[in-house]
């Protein structure tokens, strides 16, 4: 398969002594509308290392169709380019799905997991998610993530391109197979929102199929706890109430 060669861009202190911090954003996402807000609480202790998607923000569409496994081995190629490894992986939403696959094709890259809001069954999605989906169009996009991608892209067809590929990703998701999650040994921490788009129990369900993770459920929607530019609204309440949660799991020995 085709390699992407994805934007990526180091943030924080390099000399930090934490792992390196990589952040896989969310569908319809750039770094600035996923991680604005959190980045400036992290980056003065760690080392953090951003990267956009196929077909997101400074990233190209390429000629292939989105998947999750692709897109893991896109960012493992980033990894293994840069020389960096194992590192903590945050993945918000379809970044979670893809810091799953990442950790279970490139165990050795990585070092602990935060899936955040990541659903890994159909079923995980609350009621009218798919029909919504199917019925869906470029002018659904948001605004904020439209705007977003045109800032960095500089090409308005570039938003319209990525959500057609987003799209098409979450109509063909399968299902993650139980031995895909049994495979993936490091320590992960599931977390999700009680009113998230993601039903809570599918959270409490992930983390008993995988070997040896953690569960937190924080009250919130779909991204707000990670101060996400469209759940937040740039109030950073929320994320400050998590992020404390997170680092720990992450520092913990």
């Amino acid at each position: 398969m085709d390699r992407i060669p994805l934007h990526r861009e180091w943030h924080g202190d390099p000399d930090s002594p934490h792992p390196p911090l990589l952040l896989i954003h969310g569908g319809g996402s750039t770094i600035e509308t996923n991680w604005g807000l959190l980045l400036p609480l992290v980056a003065p202790t760690r080392s953090v290392l951003a990267v956009e998607l196929q077909g997101h923000g400074r990233s190209p569409s390429g000629d292939r169709p989105a998947s999750f496994d692709g897109s893991a081995d896109d960012v493992a190629a980033v990894l293994a380019e840069l020389g960096v490894g194992p590192v903590d992986v945050l993945g918000f939403s379809n970044g979670g799905q893809v810091a799953l696959q990442l950790a279970a094709r490139h165990p050795s890259a990585v070092r602990r997991v935060v899936a955040a809001s990541a659903p890994v069954r159909r079923a995980a999605m609350i009621d009218g998610f798919w029909d919504g989906l199917a019925a869906g169009t470029f002018a659904d996009l948001p605004a904020p993530y439209r705007d977003a991608d045109l800032a960095v892209s500089r090409d308005p067809e570039h938003a319209r391109r990525m959500f057609d590929l987003d799209r098409e990703l979450m109509l063909s998701f399968a299902d993650f197979p139980d031995e895909l999650l049994a495979s993936i040994t490091a320590p992960t921490l599931v977390v999700g929102a009680d009113r998230d788009v993601v039903r809570a129990e599918h959270f409490v369900e992930l983390a008993a199929l995988l070997p040896d993770a953690r569960l937190l459920i924080v009250p919130g929607t779909h991204g707000d706890y990670l101060g996400e530019r469209l759940a937040a609204a740039g109030d950073p309440t929320s994320l400050r109430r998590t992020l404390p949660h997170i680092l720990a799991f992450l520092d913990a020995a």
